[in-house]
């Protein structure tokens, strides 16, 4: 037992388990590349202010998870929960919005954030996002849509269906806004103090609320599609037109806001019926301020992010089937005396393209055992030749076979043996 040991709200990734979240990242590099997107790998590290002014100081993540911290300098540094302001940071910072629009990105890799740890949340946990800076047409939302569309399809999920809404344009926002703080002001006292402190930044986080009482309350709240502009009654007209062009399905779910101060317009999440009460999948929206609440132009822009930890926890089973690596063969010598001639044999296999695991000094009921258990052919080197004699299932004849066919012969579920 080691007197070291993870972290709280960490895990390891061991194989085969890893075999299967690489996989699941090549489809999604696959699918995403059809749809034009490169992948952008940001630091873990960033100055705490780009969170705090991109996110949102009404959030949960900035009031309550983050990891930060101060260098020997006196920076405040975080650790970044949630990879959509990095990746603008950086477009921002390389010049790329001084070029060809729009930019189109991905990224997988972990994110951190100190929630309380429970069965498919972590610390340290792992997503998939993608973001499409410098594109203002609401036929960009619908495209985006049927890329997360397709690739959750490749993934095996069914009964995928979109929940959508939008929350409006700047002057949309802040016209409900002043409504619903009138709505809520004779109400505070019934208020959380977290949604009192939303109140004050922005009341729209509040319809996300998981309060009954809160919930309840809303119900005779102001109606965000009453305040919107025209404007922004067009783009999300125009995005339920692509959806319903291509048959995805969808519903418009008015109280889905989303978590992040950022988002404008268009935002969404995509759930499957196969997973019960948690069955979210992935989530997003259109976050056209963003690069200009970092000092750059008004950009329009878009993205979503997929929890991979998630995705992978529920993660239908025909895929795992598909994703899991095939054994290699085992390549086994009886002792060192002909290692090198065993070495050879699985350079040999590897020069073909096949996977080959070596082992040497291995009886030949460990060969047997081992093999059959990890169902592996094998090649075996120096053995007595001895034969095992079998029989077909099908057919009753004798075989007769070396070490490796008789092992190679189990392995693909030969039965009825008779050892000769």
């Amino acid at each position: 037992m080691t007197k070291y040991h993870l972290v709280k709200g960490t895990r390891d990734l061991l194989p085969p388990e890893t075999a299967i979240w690489s996989a699941v990242e090549e489809t999604a590099k696959s699918v995403f590349g059809l749809y034009g997107y490169q992948e952008i790998r940001t630091p873990i590290l960033e100055h705490t202010e780009l969170f705090v002014r991109t996110v949102g100081e009404s959030t949960d993540i900035v009031g309550k998870e983050m990891y930060t911290f101060d260098d020997p300098k006196e920076r405040s540094l975080t650790l970044r929960p949630e990879n959509t302001a990095p990746v603008a940071r950086a477009f921002l910072e390389a010049g790329l919005h001084a070029g060809p629009l729009p930019v189109k990105l991905y990224y997988i890799g972990p994110q951190f954030r100190r929630e309380k740890p429970q069965k498919g949340r972590y610390r340290q946990f792992h997503q998939i996002g993608a973001e499409l800076l410098g594109a203002a047409s609401a036929y960009a939302d619908g495209e985006l849509l049927l890329m997360l569309n397709r690739f959750l399809r490749e993934l095996g999920f069914s009964e995928l269906e979109v929940l959508l809404n939008t929350v409006g344009d700047a002057a949309s926002r802040a016209a409900y806004s002043t409504a619903l703080r009138e709505f809520l002001a004779p109400h505070t006292e019934s208020l959380s103090a977290d949604s009192r402190r939303r109140l004050d930044v922005n009341p729209l986080r509040i319809l996300d609320t998981k309060n009954p009482l809160e919930r309840e309350l809303l119900k005779g709240s102001p109606a965000l599609k009453d305040y919107l502009t025209e404007g922004a009654r067009a783009h999300f007209a125009t995005v339920r037109e692509v959806l319903d062009r291509f048959g995805v399905r969808y519903r418009v779910s008015e109280q889905l806001v989303r978590g992040l101060d950022y988002y404008t317009d268009t935002v969404f999440e995509i759930v499957s019926k196969d997973l019960g009460a948690q069955d979210a999948l992935v989530g997003g929206g259109r976050y056209d301020q963003l690069v200009s609440d970092l000092g750059g132009p008004r950009v329009p822009s878009l993205g979503f992010a997929i929890g991979e930890d998630r995705l992978i926890d529920v993660l239908p089973a025909a895929f795992r089937v598909k994703a899991a690596p095939e054994a290699p063969t085992l390549v086994a010598a009886r002792d060192e005396t002909i290692a090198l001639d065993t070495l050879v044999q699985a350079e040999r296999h590897r020069d073909q393209g096949l996977a080959a695991d070596l082992a040497i000094g291995l009886s030949k009921k460990a060969v047997i055992k081992r093999s059959v258990r990890a169902r592996q052919g094998v090649t075996a080197v120096g053995y007595p030749p001895e034969e095992f004699v079998v029989k077909d299932a099908k057919t009753g004849a004798e075989l007769r076979l070396s070490l490796g066919e008789y092992v190679n012969w189990l392995v693909k579920g030969g039965k009825d043996t008779d050892e000769g």
